[in-house]
C-alpha cells in the first residue's frame, strides 16, 4: 500500500521524497487499516456479545449515531448520523453494541444505500424483534467537493422491517422520534 501512495504522489506531480511528504505512505496506510477496519469485525459476534433479556414490548431507539463511511466510487468520505429504532418483547441490545454495529458496517468502503440495509438486516434475528427501523442522514464529499460542488446537499436512507414496515402508526412513531428537535 505504502508503493501505490508514492505512485499517486508521483503521478500528481509531488515528490514523495519531499521532507513533507517522506512518511505520507505510512501514515496514509495506518489511516486506512483504521478507516476499513470493518472488514475485519464480524457484526454478528458484535450484536451476541450483548444480549440481554429483559421484558420490553415498547420501541427502543438510539438516535444520532454518528458514521463517519468511504464512498466506494470515489474512495471519499461520507458523515452523518444514524438512528436505530427496534421492538422486541424478552431481549434487548446493549446500547453500546449498537454503535459499534454501525462502526463495523461503515468502516468498509460503502454506498449509504447498502450500509442502511447492512444495518437493518444485522438486526431482527438475535433479539426476535418484531420490527427494526434505521434511517441515515448523511454528506458526502463526493459530492461536495468535486463533480456538482453542492455544499448543503444531505441524503436520507432507510431500511425499515417487520412492523416497522408493516404498520403504519409504528413508522410514523419511529419518523417522529427520530426527527424531534433537540430541546
Amino acid at each position: 500500500m505504502e508503493d501505490a501512495v508514492r505512485k499517486i504522489l508521483t503521478e500528481i506531480g509531488e515528490d514523495p521524497r519531499r521532507e513533507g511528504l517522506v512518511k505520507t505512505p505510512e501514515r496514509v496506510r495506518k489511516s486506512y487499516e483504521h478507516l476499513m477496519k470493518g472488514y475485519r469485525q464480524d457484526p454478528q459476534e458484535i450484536l451476541s456479545s450483548a444480549v440481554f433479556h429483559e421484558p420490553c414490548d415498547n420501541m427502543i431507539i438510539v438516535r444520532d449515531i454518528e458514521i463517519y463511511s468511504m464512498c466506494e466510487h470515489h474512495m471519499l468520505p461520507f458523515f452523518g448520523k444514524c438512528h436505530i429504532g427496534y421492538i422486541s418483547e424478552q431481549k434487548v441490545y446493549g446500547v453500546s453494541k449498537l454503535a459499534r454495529l454501525v462502526d463495523c458496517f461503515a468502516r468498509r468502503l460503502q454506498v449509504q444505500e447498502r450500509l442502511t440495509h447492512q444495518i437493518a438486516n444485522s438486526l431482527p434475528e438475535p433479539i426476535q424483534a418484531e420490527g427494526v427501523g434505521v434511517v441515515i442522514e448523511a454528506q458526502h464529499l463526493c459530492m461536495m467537493m468535486r463533480g456538482v460542488s453542492k455544499q448543503n446537499s444531505h441524503m436520507i436512507t432507510s431500511a425499515m422491517l417487520g412492523s416497522f414496515r408493516d404498520d403504519h402508526s409504528t413508522r410514523t412513531e419511529f419518523l417522529r422520534l427520530v426527527s424531534m428537535e433537540r430541546r
